[in-house]
Protein backbone atom coordinates (compact mmCIF):
# COMPACT_ATOMS: atom_id res chain seq x y z
CA UNK A 1 0.00 0.00 0.00
CA UNK A 2 2.81 2.12 0.81
CA UNK A 3 4.51 1.51 -2.69
CA UNK A 4 1.53 1.95 -4.33
CA UNK A 5 1.27 5.68 -2.53
CA UNK A 6 4.39 6.37 -3.60
CA UNK A 7 3.89 5.62 -6.78
CA UNK A 8 0.94 7.42 -7.14
CA UNK A 9 2.03 10.88 -5.53
CA UNK A 10 4.84 12.63 -7.94
CA UNK A 11 3.09 11.98 -10.49
CA UNK A 12 -0.60 13.13 -9.15
CA UNK A 13 1.40 16.48 -7.75
CA UNK A 14 3.07 17.53 -10.56
CA UNK A 15 0.38 17.16 -12.83
CA UNK A 16 -2.35 19.51 -10.40
CA UNK A 17 0.15 21.96 -10.52
CA UNK A 18 0.49 22.31 -14.19
CA UNK A 19 -3.28 21.45 -15.33
CA UNK A 20 -3.74 24.69 -13.00
CA UNK A 21 -1.24 26.43 -14.93
CA UNK A 22 -2.28 25.48 -18.07
CA UNK A 23 -6.09 26.14 -17.41
CA UNK A 24 -5.03 29.62 -16.12
CA UNK A 25 -2.47 30.16 -19.63
CA UNK A 26 -5.28 29.38 -21.52
CA UNK A 27 -7.96 30.88 -19.89
CA UNK A 28 -5.86 34.14 -19.87
CA UNK A 29 -5.28 33.35 -23.94
CA UNK A 30 -8.37 32.89 -24.92
CA UNK A 31 -9.56 36.14 -23.04
CA UNK A 32 -7.36 38.16 -24.78
CA UNK A 33 -8.02 37.51 -27.70
CA UNK A 34 -9.96 40.75 -29.18
CA UNK A 35 -12.56 38.63 -31.28
CA UNK A 36 -13.66 34.98 -31.34
CA UNK A 37 -11.59 31.86 -31.58
CA UNK A 38 -11.98 29.15 -33.49
CA UNK A 39 -13.55 26.40 -31.70
CA UNK A 40 -12.01 22.81 -31.03
CA UNK A 41 -13.41 19.59 -33.26
CA UNK A 42 -16.67 18.85 -31.78
CA UNK A 43 -17.57 21.78 -29.81
CA UNK A 44 -19.98 24.25 -30.51
CA UNK A 45 -19.07 26.21 -33.53
CA UNK A 46 -20.04 30.39 -33.46
CA UNK A 47 -22.21 31.31 -36.38
CA UNK A 48 -20.77 33.16 -39.00
CA UNK A 49 -21.91 36.45 -39.52
CA UNK A 50 -23.82 37.22 -42.38
CA UNK A 51 -21.87 39.93 -44.99
CA UNK A 52 -24.07 42.13 -46.31
CA UNK A 53 -23.80 45.66 -47.25
CA UNK A 54 -24.40 47.37 -44.28
CA UNK A 55 -22.12 44.83 -42.65
CA UNK A 56 -18.83 46.64 -40.77
CA UNK A 57 -15.02 46.11 -40.95
CA UNK A 58 -15.72 44.38 -37.65
CA UNK A 59 -18.11 41.51 -39.38
CA UNK A 60 -15.58 41.11 -41.50
CA UNK A 61 -12.77 40.34 -38.79
CA UNK A 62 -15.22 38.26 -36.69
CA UNK A 63 -15.94 36.35 -39.95
CA UNK A 64 -12.41 35.67 -40.95
CA UNK A 65 -11.48 34.61 -37.21
CA UNK A 66 -13.88 31.89 -37.07
CA UNK A 67 -12.93 30.75 -40.71
CA UNK A 68 -10.13 31.17 -41.79
CA UNK A 69 -8.30 27.74 -41.86
CA UNK A 70 -4.84 28.66 -41.87
CA UNK A 71 -6.10 30.62 -38.11
CA UNK A 72 -7.78 27.29 -37.10
CA UNK A 73 -4.57 24.78 -37.50
CA UNK A 74 -2.25 27.52 -35.50
CA UNK A 75 -5.12 27.44 -33.23
CA UNK A 76 -4.97 23.44 -32.78
CA UNK A 77 -0.97 23.38 -32.94
CA UNK A 78 -0.92 25.13 -30.02
CA UNK A 79 -3.40 22.66 -28.39
CA UNK A 80 -1.71 20.07 -29.33
CA UNK A 81 1.49 21.46 -27.70
CA UNK A 82 -0.86 21.76 -24.36
CA UNK A 83 -1.85 18.25 -24.45
CA UNK A 84 2.00 16.61 -24.26
CA UNK A 85 2.66 18.66 -20.86
CA UNK A 86 0.82 15.91 -18.94
CA UNK A 87 2.35 13.46 -20.90
CA UNK A 88 5.47 14.64 -20.24
CA UNK A 89 4.83 15.14 -16.15
CA UNK A 90 3.58 11.89 -15.44
CA UNK A 91 6.17 8.69 -14.13
CA UNK A 92 7.01 6.13 -16.51
CA UNK A 93 4.20 3.24 -16.15
CA UNK A 94 5.11 0.69 -13.30
CA UNK A 95 6.46 -2.74 -14.47
CA UNK A 96 4.52 -5.73 -13.40
CA UNK A 97 6.63 -9.08 -14.03
CA UNK A 98 5.85 -12.45 -13.15
CA UNK A 99 8.32 -15.56 -13.20
CA UNK A 100 7.76 -19.12 -13.51
CA UNK A 101 9.96 -21.61 -12.38
CA UNK A 102 10.19 -24.68 -14.81
CA UNK A 103 12.24 -26.45 -12.45
CA UNK A 104 11.18 -25.76 -8.44
CA UNK A 105 13.59 -23.97 -6.46
CA UNK A 106 13.75 -26.52 -3.40
CA UNK A 107 14.14 -24.41 -0.35
CA UNK A 108 13.53 -25.25 3.28
CA UNK A 109 10.62 -24.38 3.53
CA UNK A 110 8.73 -25.60 0.52
CA UNK A 111 9.70 -25.33 -3.24
CA UNK A 112 9.32 -21.97 -4.57
CA UNK A 113 6.96 -21.97 -8.07
CA UNK A 114 5.80 -18.42 -9.01
CA UNK A 115 7.58 -15.26 -8.45
CA UNK A 116 4.84 -11.74 -9.20
CA UNK A 117 6.62 -8.16 -8.76
CA UNK A 118 5.87 -4.72 -9.76
CA UNK A 119 8.34 -2.15 -9.90
CA UNK A 120 8.17 1.66 -10.40
CA UNK A 121 11.05 3.80 -11.90
CA UNK A 122 11.52 7.30 -10.44
CA UNK A 123 13.18 9.84 -12.40
CA UNK A 124 15.37 12.19 -10.40
CA UNK A 125 14.57 14.97 -8.54
CA UNK A 126 13.20 17.73 -10.87
CA UNK A 127 13.37 15.90 -14.11
CA UNK A 128 9.73 15.24 -14.60
CA UNK A 129 8.68 18.87 -14.08
CA UNK A 130 11.71 20.46 -16.30
CA UNK A 131 10.33 18.19 -19.17
CA UNK A 132 7.07 19.82 -18.51
CA UNK A 133 8.39 23.21 -18.23
CA UNK A 134 10.17 22.51 -21.32
CA UNK A 135 7.17 21.61 -23.32
CA UNK A 136 4.55 24.24 -21.52
CA UNK A 137 7.06 27.18 -22.97
CA UNK A 138 7.02 25.37 -26.37
CA UNK A 139 3.02 25.46 -26.04
CA UNK A 140 3.47 29.07 -25.27
CA UNK A 141 5.55 29.27 -28.37
CA UNK A 142 2.84 27.88 -30.22
CA UNK A 143 0.34 30.47 -28.76
CA UNK A 144 2.25 33.15 -29.84
CA UNK A 145 2.36 31.74 -33.18
CA UNK A 146 -1.16 31.52 -33.14
CA UNK A 147 -1.40 35.29 -31.84
CA UNK A 148 0.93 36.55 -34.97
CA UNK A 149 -1.45 34.51 -37.42
CA UNK A 150 -4.28 35.77 -36.07
CA UNK A 151 -3.05 40.16 -36.50
CA UNK A 152 -1.44 38.61 -40.29
CA UNK A 153 -5.02 37.56 -40.74
CA UNK A 154 -6.46 40.63 -39.64
CA UNK A 155 -3.86 42.86 -41.30
CA UNK A 156 -4.71 40.90 -44.44
CA UNK A 157 -8.35 41.42 -43.91
CA UNK A 158 -7.99 44.85 -43.49
CA UNK A 159 -5.55 45.32 -46.60
CA UNK A 160 -7.91 43.69 -49.12
CA UNK A 161 -10.77 45.36 -46.93
CA UNK A 162 -9.22 49.40 -47.64
CA UNK A 163 -8.45 48.40 -51.54
CA UNK A 164 -11.99 47.04 -52.68
CA UNK A 165 -13.31 50.20 -50.70
CA UNK A 166 -10.86 52.67 -52.79
CA UNK A 167 -12.13 50.72 -56.13
CA UNK A 168 -15.79 51.26 -54.70
CA UNK A 169 -15.37 55.09 -54.30
CA UNK A 170 -12.86 55.35 -57.29
CA UNK A 171 -16.18 53.74 -59.63
CA UNK A 172 -18.37 56.31 -57.86
CA UNK A 173 -16.30 59.14 -58.29
CA UNK A 174 -15.47 58.12 -61.43
CA UNK A 175 -19.15 58.13 -62.87
CA UNK A 176 -19.82 61.56 -61.22
CA UNK A 177 -17.25 62.99 -63.22
CA UNK A 178 -18.60 61.18 -66.28
CA UNK A 179 -21.64 62.46 -65.58
CA UNK A 180 -20.03 66.09 -65.02
CA UNK A 181 -18.50 65.73 -68.41
CA UNK A 182 -22.39 64.82 -69.80
CA UNK A 183 -23.38 68.46 -68.71
CA UNK A 184 -20.21 70.03 -69.48
CA UNK A 185 -20.30 68.53 -73.33
CA UNK A 186 -24.40 69.84 -73.25
CA UNK A 187 -23.05 73.58 -72.04
CA UNK A 188 -20.42 73.25 -74.93
CA UNK A 189 -22.72 72.27 -77.67
CA UNK A 190 -25.08 75.02 -76.91
CA UNK A 191 -22.41 77.47 -77.13
CA UNK A 192 -21.62 76.19 -80.03
CA UNK A 193 -25.07 76.71 -81.45
CA UNK A 194 -25.34 80.15 -80.61
CA UNK A 195 -21.90 80.55 -82.31
CA UNK A 196 -20.23 81.38 -78.77
CA UNK A 197 -17.69 78.03 -79.44
CA UNK A 198 -16.18 76.29 -81.97
CA UNK A 199 -17.13 72.40 -82.70
CA UNK A 200 -13.80 71.60 -80.95
CA UNK A 201 -14.89 72.53 -77.44
CA UNK A 202 -17.54 69.34 -78.36
CA UNK A 203 -14.85 67.05 -79.61
CA UNK A 204 -13.05 67.53 -76.68
CA UNK A 205 -15.64 66.76 -73.97
CA UNK A 206 -16.47 64.03 -76.09
CA UNK A 207 -12.76 62.73 -76.25
CA UNK A 208 -12.58 63.45 -72.06
CA UNK A 209 -15.98 61.46 -71.71
CA UNK A 210 -14.45 58.08 -73.92
CA UNK A 211 -11.45 58.64 -71.82
CA UNK A 212 -13.20 58.49 -68.05
CA UNK A 213 -15.59 55.18 -69.83
CA UNK A 214 -12.36 53.31 -70.54
CA UNK A 215 -11.47 53.92 -67.11
CA UNK A 216 -14.75 53.12 -65.71
CA UNK A 217 -14.50 49.34 -67.45
CA UNK A 218 -11.02 49.13 -65.87
CA UNK A 219 -12.72 50.16 -62.68
CA UNK A 220 -15.52 47.57 -62.62
CA UNK A 221 -13.32 44.67 -64.26
CA UNK A 222 -11.12 44.89 -61.39
CA UNK A 223 -13.99 44.20 -58.60
CA UNK A 224 -13.90 40.02 -59.50
CA UNK A 225 -9.90 39.95 -58.14
CA UNK A 226 -10.17 42.43 -55.71
CA UNK A 227 -13.28 40.40 -53.93
CA UNK A 228 -11.26 37.40 -54.66
CA UNK A 229 -8.58 38.38 -52.64
CA UNK A 230 -10.63 39.28 -49.40
CA UNK A 231 -12.62 35.83 -49.89
CA UNK A 232 -9.14 34.17 -50.10
CA UNK A 233 -8.72 35.22 -46.10
CA UNK A 234 -12.30 34.67 -45.82
CA UNK A 235 -12.19 31.08 -46.74
CA UNK A 236 -15.14 31.79 -48.68
CA UNK A 237 -15.29 30.78 -52.75
CA UNK A 238 -13.15 33.18 -54.66
CA UNK A 239 -16.63 33.88 -57.38
CA UNK A 240 -18.67 34.53 -53.43
CA UNK A 241 -20.25 38.11 -54.01
CA UNK A 242 -19.02 40.69 -51.73
CA UNK A 243 -21.01 43.86 -51.13
CA UNK A 244 -18.16 46.80 -51.43
CA UNK A 245 -17.73 48.64 -48.39
CA UNK A 246 -19.52 51.62 -48.50
CA UNK A 247 -16.69 53.08 -45.43
CA UNK A 248 -13.57 52.45 -44.12
CA UNK A 249 -11.95 52.91 -40.80
CA UNK A 250 -10.94 56.68 -39.62
CA UNK A 251 -8.51 55.00 -36.79
CA UNK A 252 -6.49 58.07 -35.08
CA UNK A 253 -2.94 56.68 -33.88
CA UNK A 254 -2.04 59.24 -30.80
CA UNK A 255 0.67 56.77 -29.26
CA UNK A 256 4.14 58.51 -28.51
CA UNK A 257 6.95 56.30 -31.08
CA UNK A 258 9.03 55.30 -28.20
CA UNK A 259 5.29 53.15 -26.38
CA UNK A 260 5.06 51.60 -30.14
CA UNK A 261 8.85 50.13 -30.14
CA UNK A 262 8.50 49.13 -26.59
CA UNK A 263 5.19 47.30 -26.88
CA UNK A 264 7.11 45.94 -30.12
CA UNK A 265 9.31 44.13 -28.29
CA UNK A 266 7.10 43.55 -25.31
CA UNK A 267 3.99 42.26 -27.04
CA UNK A 268 4.91 41.39 -30.81
CA UNK A 269 4.19 37.70 -31.26
CA UNK A 270 6.35 36.90 -32.88
CA UNK A 271 9.40 37.60 -30.90
CA UNK A 272 7.52 36.69 -27.48
CA UNK A 273 7.22 33.09 -29.97
CA UNK A 274 11.30 33.40 -29.48
CA UNK A 275 10.88 34.35 -26.33
CA UNK A 276 9.63 31.14 -25.07
CA UNK A 277 11.52 29.42 -26.99
CA UNK A 278 15.02 31.09 -25.65
CA UNK A 279 13.46 29.92 -22.08
CA UNK A 280 12.10 26.05 -22.92
CA UNK A 281 16.08 26.45 -24.26
CA UNK A 282 17.27 27.38 -20.48
CA UNK A 283 14.73 24.74 -18.99
CA UNK A 284 16.55 21.85 -20.93
CA UNK A 285 20.20 23.24 -20.45
CA UNK A 286 18.74 22.46 -16.79
CA UNK A 287 16.91 18.95 -17.66
CA UNK A 288 20.17 18.09 -19.33
CA UNK A 289 22.30 18.82 -16.08
CA UNK A 290 19.96 16.38 -14.62
CA UNK A 291 21.68 13.47 -16.08
CA UNK A 292 24.08 13.60 -14.16
CA UNK A 293 22.10 12.40 -11.46
CA UNK A 294 20.49 8.29 -11.58
CA UNK A 295 17.30 7.57 -11.91
CA UNK A 296 15.86 5.29 -9.22
CA UNK A 297 14.08 2.00 -9.06
CA UNK A 298 11.45 0.77 -6.44
CA UNK A 299 9.94 -2.88 -6.78
CA UNK A 300 8.61 -5.15 -4.39
CA UNK A 301 8.38 -9.01 -5.52
CA UNK A 302 6.40 -11.72 -4.34
CA UNK A 303 7.04 -15.74 -4.10
CA UNK A 304 4.67 -18.29 -3.98
CA UNK A 305 6.00 -21.40 -2.42
CA UNK A 306 4.75 -24.74 -1.94
CA UNK A 307 4.55 -26.87 1.69
CA UNK A 308 7.53 -29.60 2.46
CA UNK A 309 6.81 -32.92 3.23
CA UNK A 310 9.56 -32.49 6.06
CA UNK A 311 6.84 -29.58 7.79
CA UNK A 312 9.70 -27.53 8.76
CA UNK A 313 8.85 -24.12 10.99
CA UNK A 314 7.29 -21.84 8.44
CA UNK A 315 6.64 -24.29 6.37
CA UNK A 316 5.21 -23.01 2.69
CA UNK A 317 5.86 -19.12 3.84
CA UNK A 318 6.16 -16.95 0.77
CA UNK A 319 8.82 -14.34 0.79
CA UNK A 320 8.49 -10.71 0.08
CA UNK A 321 11.52 -8.92 -1.34
CA UNK A 322 12.13 -5.33 -1.69
CA UNK A 323 13.85 -4.16 -4.64
CA UNK A 324 15.72 -1.24 -5.43
CA UNK A 325 17.77 -0.24 -7.89
CA UNK A 326 19.35 2.84 -9.96
CA UNK A 327 21.35 3.66 -13.37
CA UNK A 328 24.69 4.66 -13.56
CA UNK A 329 25.69 7.66 -14.88
CA UNK A 330 29.23 7.18 -16.30
CA UNK A 331 29.07 8.58 -19.25
CA UNK A 332 29.99 12.35 -18.26
CA UNK A 333 31.29 13.66 -21.04
CA UNK A 334 28.38 12.56 -23.25
CA UNK A 335 25.79 14.76 -20.54
CA UNK A 336 28.51 17.63 -20.74
CA UNK A 337 28.07 17.61 -24.36
CA UNK A 338 24.12 17.68 -24.10
CA UNK A 339 24.55 20.78 -21.44
CA UNK A 340 27.24 22.58 -24.44
CA UNK A 341 24.24 21.44 -27.00
CA UNK A 342 21.41 23.06 -24.88
CA UNK A 343 23.12 26.09 -24.21
CA UNK A 344 24.61 26.38 -28.23
CA UNK A 345 20.77 26.26 -29.13
CA UNK A 346 19.33 28.61 -26.55
CA UNK A 347 22.18 31.56 -27.51
CA UNK A 348 21.19 30.71 -31.17
CA UNK A 349 17.98 31.76 -30.45
CA UNK A 350 18.33 34.66 -28.16
CA UNK A 351 20.70 36.35 -31.08
CA UNK A 352 17.55 35.20 -33.41
CA UNK A 353 15.52 36.93 -31.43
CA UNK A 354 17.75 40.24 -31.06
CA UNK A 355 17.58 39.87 -35.52
CA UNK A 356 13.78 39.62 -35.47
CA UNK A 357 13.32 42.76 -33.15
CA UNK A 358 15.85 45.25 -35.20
CA UNK A 359 14.20 43.50 -38.50
CA UNK A 360 10.58 44.72 -36.87
CA UNK A 361 11.80 47.66 -35.55
CA UNK A 362 12.54 48.87 -39.20
CA UNK A 363 9.42 48.12 -40.40
CA UNK A 364 7.43 49.96 -37.76
CA UNK A 365 9.69 52.55 -38.46
CA UNK A 366 8.66 52.45 -42.27
CA UNK A 367 5.22 51.89 -41.63
CA UNK A 368 4.75 54.78 -39.25
CA UNK A 369 6.33 57.11 -41.79
CA UNK A 370 3.53 55.63 -44.22
CA UNK A 371 0.70 56.17 -42.22
CA UNK A 372 1.71 59.56 -41.02
CA UNK A 373 2.62 60.48 -44.86
CA UNK A 374 -0.89 59.24 -45.76
CA UNK A 375 -3.02 61.12 -42.70
CA UNK A 376 -1.06 63.90 -44.06
CA UNK A 377 -2.03 63.74 -47.40
CA UNK A 378 -5.91 62.95 -46.36
CA UNK A 379 -6.20 65.95 -44.47
CA UNK A 380 -4.01 68.19 -47.39
CA UNK A 381 -6.70 66.93 -49.86
CA UNK A 382 -9.72 66.78 -48.03
CA UNK A 383 -9.15 70.51 -46.27
CA UNK A 384 -7.24 71.89 -48.93
CA UNK A 385 -6.80 70.90 -52.17
CA UNK A 386 -10.39 69.65 -53.09
CA UNK A 387 -12.18 72.34 -51.76
CA UNK A 388 -10.27 75.27 -53.96
CA UNK A 389 -10.14 72.35 -57.01
CA UNK A 390 -14.18 72.34 -56.66
CA UNK A 391 -13.98 76.27 -56.55
CA UNK A 392 -11.98 76.74 -59.08
CA UNK A 393 -13.82 74.45 -61.46
CA UNK A 394 -16.92 76.84 -60.59
CA UNK A 395 -14.99 79.38 -60.99
CA UNK A 396 -13.70 78.33 -64.34
CA UNK A 397 -17.21 77.27 -65.97
CA UNK A 398 -18.65 80.69 -64.69
CA UNK A 399 -15.79 82.28 -66.80
CA UNK A 400 -16.14 79.95 -70.00
CA UNK A 401 -20.16 80.54 -70.09
CA UNK A 402 -19.27 83.99 -70.13
CA UNK A 403 -16.88 83.48 -73.06
CA UNK A 404 -13.51 84.75 -71.06
CA UNK A 405 -12.38 81.16 -70.40
CA UNK A 406 -11.83 78.37 -73.32
CA UNK A 407 -13.23 74.75 -72.70
CA UNK A 408 -9.35 73.03 -72.19
CA UNK A 409 -9.19 75.49 -69.28
CA UNK A 410 -12.25 74.02 -68.16
CA UNK A 411 -11.70 70.14 -68.57
CA UNK A 412 -8.29 70.50 -67.26
CA UNK A 413 -9.85 72.04 -64.19
CA UNK A 414 -12.52 69.45 -63.88
CA UNK A 415 -9.57 66.60 -64.80
CA UNK A 416 -7.74 67.99 -61.45
CA UNK A 417 -10.58 67.82 -59.33
CA UNK A 418 -11.15 64.33 -60.59
CA UNK A 419 -7.50 63.08 -59.57
CA UNK A 420 -7.86 65.51 -56.23
CA UNK A 421 -10.88 63.02 -55.34
CA UNK A 422 -9.66 59.95 -56.35
CA UNK A 423 -6.14 60.38 -54.15
CA UNK A 424 -7.84 61.57 -51.68
CA UNK A 425 -9.59 58.28 -51.24
CA UNK A 426 -6.67 55.90 -52.11
CA UNK A 427 -4.83 57.46 -49.55
CA UNK A 428 -7.75 56.73 -46.81
CA UNK A 429 -7.36 53.26 -47.85
CA UNK A 430 -3.94 53.44 -47.44
CA UNK A 431 -3.91 54.83 -44.13
CA UNK A 432 -6.24 52.31 -43.04
CA UNK A 433 -3.99 49.77 -44.23
CA UNK A 434 -1.07 51.22 -42.43
CA UNK A 435 -2.67 51.12 -39.15
CA UNK A 436 -3.89 48.07 -39.51
CA UNK A 437 0.11 47.27 -40.39
CA UNK A 438 1.31 48.84 -36.95
CA UNK A 439 -1.42 47.28 -34.82
CA UNK A 440 -0.10 43.76 -36.49
CA UNK A 441 3.69 44.72 -35.36
CA UNK A 442 2.96 46.00 -32.28
CA UNK A 443 0.94 42.88 -31.42
CA UNK A 444 -2.11 45.11 -29.85
CA UNK A 445 -5.50 46.76 -31.34
CA UNK A 446 -4.51 51.09 -31.15
CA UNK A 447 -7.63 51.90 -32.54
CA UNK A 448 -9.13 55.39 -30.93
CA UNK A 449 -13.32 56.52 -31.36
CA UNK A 450 -13.19 57.28 -35.41
CA UNK A 451 -12.97 60.37 -36.33
CA UNK A 452 -15.79 62.37 -38.73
Amino acid sequence: MLLLLLLGMPAGCAGIGRERVTAQSSTRIEAGVPLPTPVEEGGSAEALPVLGASSTLADYLTYAALNNPDLKAAFHAWKAELEKIPQLERLPDPRFTYAYFIRNVETRVGPQRHKIGISQLFPWFGKLRLQGDVQFEKAEAARQRYEARKWRLFYEVRKAYSAYYDLGRSIEITKENIALLDYLEKVARARYQVGSAGYADVIKAQVEQGVLADRLRTLEEQIPPLAAELNAQLNNPLDFPLPIPRTVPEEVLDVPEAQLFAWLADSNPEIQALAAQVRAGERRKELAEKRFYPDVMFGLDYIETGTSPADPPENGKDPIVARFSLNLPIWRESYRAGVRQALEETSALRLRRIERINLLGARLKTALFNYHDADRKVRLYRDTLIPKAEQSLKATESAFKAGTRDFLSLIDTQRVLLEFQLTYERMRAKRATFFAEIEMLVGRSLAESPQP
